[in-house]
């Protein structure tokens, strides 16, 4: 059940990486069709995206009431940027990849993959928690992570160009926006028309179907061949699958006399830290002039090696 599960959480991601790879192949899309794409979610759809989510899913009783899972979830970010950045220190991981390397390990895809497995594996009286996790990890991701991959380019000139004029704008990238804007209409009780939710709701579903479809256009672009498994790769995949989970566990378990979570919040929490590499960070690595091949092989391949990471740390959780 639990392995049927995995597969269907992530069969679909990759059909739609593959619809995008055969139709750039077919001569469908344009060469300049995947930056129009990038420049389309990152600015439009993704704060469209993140404004809904955070309005539907969650309340001003709701953020109260989580806090403890809140705490957990916030060291267990704060420690993975940590040991991910003596990693790419370590490791000696080349500009262009560092923001990638670092955003892989901490952050994860939730919404497309973790709502969905979430759910199966637990079902919906576990959204408040999954909730939680979504919180953090949209707060880390546009907050810092993206930050980290926008100041990390494979160009030297452009690395000398950002340290010497520092774009002020990247503090606030527009998905950040979109959730901080969010907030102050959850907090403040604002109402929104329905007809503008509505519209949003309508925008910001094409993030991940157009996130995917632009994988699937670079994976053309570069060749199946650029699939592999080099040393920052493995390295990646290792603290993405093994390191965030871990130190989740070991956060909840050490804490557990202090501060108890519930189980159902605790294995929430752990399964979710597991979940796969953002579909968005090719475009993050595009837009920062990164190694975009980095950034696509590693959600390609996270995405389906998490079908065999699921039962594992499914099991694993029997002995929470």
């Amino acid at each position: 059940m639990i392995f049927l599960t995995a597969i269907e959480s992530v069969l679909s991601i990759v059909l739609i990486i593959g619809l995008g790879f055969y139709l750039r192949q077919a001569g469908w899309f344009a060469d300049t069709f995947a930056a129009n794409i990038s420049k389309l979610i990152m600015n439009v759809a993704l704060p469209a995206s993140i404004f809904v989510s955070v309005l539907t899913y969650l309340n001003r009783d709701k953020l109260m009431s989580l806090s403890d899972g809140l705490l957990y979830g916030a060291l267990s970010v704060v420690i993975g940027y940590l040991i991910s950045w003596f990693l790419v220190k370590v490791l000696k991981v080349r500009p262009g990849r560092r923001g990638v390397f670092i955003n892989t390990i901490v952050n994860a895809n939730t919404i497309f993959i973790g709502l969905p497995l979430n759910v199966a594996l637990f079902g919906d009286v576990s959204m408040p928690y999954f909730l939680v996790y979504y919180v953090l990890n949209t707060v880390s991701t546009w907050a810092f992570g993206a930050l980290l991959i926008a100041r990390d380019s494979s160009d030297p000139t452009q690395t000398v160009e950002q340290s010497q004029h520092f774009d002020w704008k990247k503090l606030l990238p527009a998905p950040l926006i979109g959730f901080l804007i969010a907030l102050v209409f959850l907090l403040a009780d604002i109402p929104v028309p329905t007809f503008i939710h509505a519209s949003l709701s309508y925008v910001g579903a094409v993030v991940t179907p157009l996130s995917l479809i632009y994988i699937g256009i670079m994976l053309c672009d570069a060749g199946l061949k650029s699939i592999r498994f080099d040393k920052d790769t493995i390295a990646a995949l290792l603290g993405k699958f093994v390191l965030a989970p871990v130190i989740m566990a070991i956060l909840i378990l050490i804490g557990r006399t202090w501060l108890p979570l519930p189980a159902m919040e605790a294995k929430t929490l752990i399964v979710q830290s597991s979940v796969s590499a953002l579909a968005v960070l090719p475009i993050l690595a595009n837009e920062a002039k990164g190694d975009v091949q980095f950034a696509t092989n590693l959600v390609t391949t996270s995405t389906i090696l998490f079908i065999i990471v699921v039962p594992l740390v499914d099991a694993l959780l029997q002995f929470l």
